[in-house]
């Protein structure tokens, strides 16, 4: 199955609304995820009485839009392919496209789905992204089964294989020369002055 059952409704679902039952609390806001019951969100404490043994998720806000720690969901969802920001000394990554004005000349990478300019050489801007060109073109995938199955095979390479592969890359990139001496102890010879004039 390429997509997870609960990723459809984990997308539409509205965070950081007041909690009904604990508004009145500190950490009464609805923003956490329950990947077993699909349902809507909820806070801190409903996670304690209602979903205790459950898989959860926490949904966190940057710039008014959701996101979620890379930490966290990928352990449930294969992420491959969908740009990751690091904010506040953490790596997360959007749930849903954020609108953007037309990309300026000059950008070098953007999402394939919503056309937004993305830092690094990745496919999509968000989980929502990625869904769409799952479904477009079926030539991503959400399964970390897929992703291990992967991963196994380029473990079971011969070494041979891998050797030539390794020496196929290495022309690619020049090597890298070695840094310059420091110069913290670095003498600086015989001092010479300027003649004295007559």
């Amino acid at each position: 199955m390429p997509v997870p059952p609960w990723l459809e409704s984990l997308l539409s679902t509205a965070f950081f609304t007041v909690c009904r039952t604990h508004g009145d609390a500190a950490r009464g806001e609805c923003n956490m995820y329950c990947l077993d019951c699909k349902g809507d969100a909820f806070c801190f404490y409903c996670r304690s009485f209602k979903h205790k043994d459950h898989q959860v998720i926490q949904i966190r806000r940057s710039s008014y839009h959701d996101v979620v720690r890379v930490t966290e969901i990928q352990k449930v969802l294969d992420i491959s392919g969908v740009q990751t920001y690091v904010i506040n000394s953490a790596r997360v990554l959007f749930l849903n496209e954020r609108p953007q004005p037309k990309s300026g000349k000059g950008v070098a990478h953007i999402c394939e789905i919503c056309g937004r300019s993305l830092l690094d050489p990745f496919r999509f801007c968000s989980l929502g992204c990625k869904l769409v060109g799952v479904r477009r073109n079926g030539n991503a995938s959400f399964s970390i089964e897929a992703k291990n199955e992967e991963l196994t095979r380029r473990e079971g390479m011969s070494k041979e294989e891998e050797e030539l592969r390794e020496g196929s890359q290495q022309g690619i990139y020049p090597p890298t020369p070695p840094p310059p001496p420091s110069n913290a102890r670095r003498r600086k010879g015989i001092p010479h002055r300027a003649p004295f004039g007559s």
